[in-house]
């Protein structure tokens, strides 16, 4: 075996493990909140991976560019997610009523943690890639699969595991189970490439020695513009994974629909879309090189507005097939987005900014557009679905809420075609920011011109 290839499966297995921690819970905790009496709060939940993303993944990011090797920072923070998950289960596991509060708090805790491990976890395989000579647009996607296995391989598991009457996507025994593969995560990460780290004085202004020029991107007009619309597209990421769930799981109530497969196994019938992402992520390179990085985007959008349209007029049972639409076109609408959208960031930033420009992307798509996307979806679903209703009521609640997302979809797609200008095709063009010592033919730095 080569050196790139073995570099390659190692690789794979830590985004393997990564998104196995994730998985765990992602699209099951909505189940067990409204299991546990907390349906009303299942949007607080959600959103706090939003708010944390707000200044932890930039934080982190610039930690690991400064002065922790972003392995090393790879491996505290799963520690630390770790801890406060089980911290969490431990308490679910203790408690005769559980409460909001104090289940509240350990997960926030331990998504604090492990939000910033996602951009940390692309800048470890980014600069392995980059210092074996290999190409990112190419060689990263087919890696960046078996993060979507390990995060479909987990929601299985959960789904199916566990006794009849109470699997383990509707206990919290799903909080064990994503505190346990971030303590393998923590171990894993240490045996990863050594990255580097930019630890010398800087004589330059407070911008430069606290590591923030990643947010001077924002003075260049198209990255500006990219991160606006990336998160306004973030307002779609949580919504399918906080209430897809229970939605389907509603049917149950239902008689002619209480006896349904999907029904009964909401998470299983969710992993489709994950199964998806596996073959769209290989569709990627050709994309971007084909169609840049604003067709890319547009098919995300326009996949988002399906992906939500196809739920508001599916059911479990005859309409299934629009459930399993919904499913497949979620491939494109997730990683066209946030696969292609981290691909761009590293092409267009330094290696000195890479972490905190990774970090920067999550902060507008999983910090702002998330959480302001979830808290949204949490009104929208509040107002529409009322418990005291009769079911069919509620299923019309359900129903609208899904198409108001689709809608919202439709509208940012069309904005983003007429505002955003970049139709160069990646693997042409070299990178806006390209160091001396990285240039084959010396040189300055090029910067290149907006737009």
């Amino acid at each position: 075996m080569s050196n790139n290839t073995l570099l390659k499966v190692r690789l794979s297995v830590l985004n393997f493990i990564e998104f196995a921690v994730w998985g765990s819970y992602l699209t099951s905790l909505g189940n067990f909140l409204s299991n546990a009496g907390l349906a009303a709060e299942i949007g607080w939940f959600y959103a706090m991976q939003g708010i944390v993303s707000l200044f932890m993944p930039s934080l982190v990011g610039i930690i690991a560019d400064r002065w922790v090797q972003a392995q090393r920072m790879l491996s505290l923070c799963h520690m630390l997610a770790a801890l406060f998950m089980a911290g969490a289960g431990f308490y679910c596991m203790a408690a005769d009523q559980i409460e909001f509060a104090p289940l509240f708090v350990l997960y926030s805790l331990s998504v604090a943690f492990f939000m910033p491990t996602i951009g940390l976890n692309n800048s470890v395989a980014f600069n392995a890639l980059t210092r074996a000579g290999m190409d990112t647009v190419a060689d990263f996607p087919p890696i960046r699969i078996f993060g979507t296995i390990g995060f479909i391989c987990a929601m299985l598991f959960v789904n199916f595991a566990g006794p009849a009457d109470a699997k383990f996507q509707t206990t919290y025994i799903q909080l064990f189970v994503s505190a346990a593969f971030s303590v393998i995560m923590m171990f894993y990460a240490l045996t990863m490439p050594k990255c580097p780290v930019n630890d010398k004085p800087s004589a330059g202004n407070w911008v430069d020695r606290l590591g923030l020029r990643a947010f001077t991107l924002f003075k260049q007009k198209k990255m500006a513009v990219f991160f606006l619309f990336s998160m306004m597209l973030g307002v779609s990421l949580q919504i399918t994974n906080g209430y897809a769930n229970p939605y389907i799981t509603f049917f149950k109530d239902m008689p002619q629909y209480a006896d349904a497969w999907a029904a009964q196994n909401a998470n299983a019938l969710i992993s489709l879309s994950q199964i998806s992402e596996t073959f769209c992520i290989l569709l990627i390179p050709f994309c971007l090189k084909r169609f840049g990085i604003k067709g890319v985007m547009l098919m995300s959008m326009f996949a988002w507005v399906l992906r939500f349209g196809f739920f508001g007029v599916g059911n479990p049972d005859g309409g299934l097939w629009l459930f399993v639409l919904s499913c497949i076109v979620y491939g494109i609408a997730f990683d066209f987005f946030n696969v292609s959208g981290g691909l761009y960031v590293d092409k267009e930033t330094s290696p000195e900014i890479r972490s905190s420009a990774q970090g920067l992307f999550m902060i507008m798509t999983n910090g702002f557009g998330a959480t302001i996307g979830t808290l949204a979806a949490m009104a929208i679903v509040n107002a529409n679905v009322r418990p005291d209703d009769t079911l069919d009521a509620q299923l019309h609640g359900w129903r609208v809420s899904w198409l108001i997302f689709a809608a919202y979809a439709l509208v940012v797609a069309v904005m983003f075609w007429i505002v955003f200008h970049d139709n160069r095709k990646t693997d042409n063009e070299p990178s806006r920011l390209i160091k001396d010592s990285e240039r084959p033919d010396g040189g300055g730095m090029i910067i290149e011109s907006d737009r």
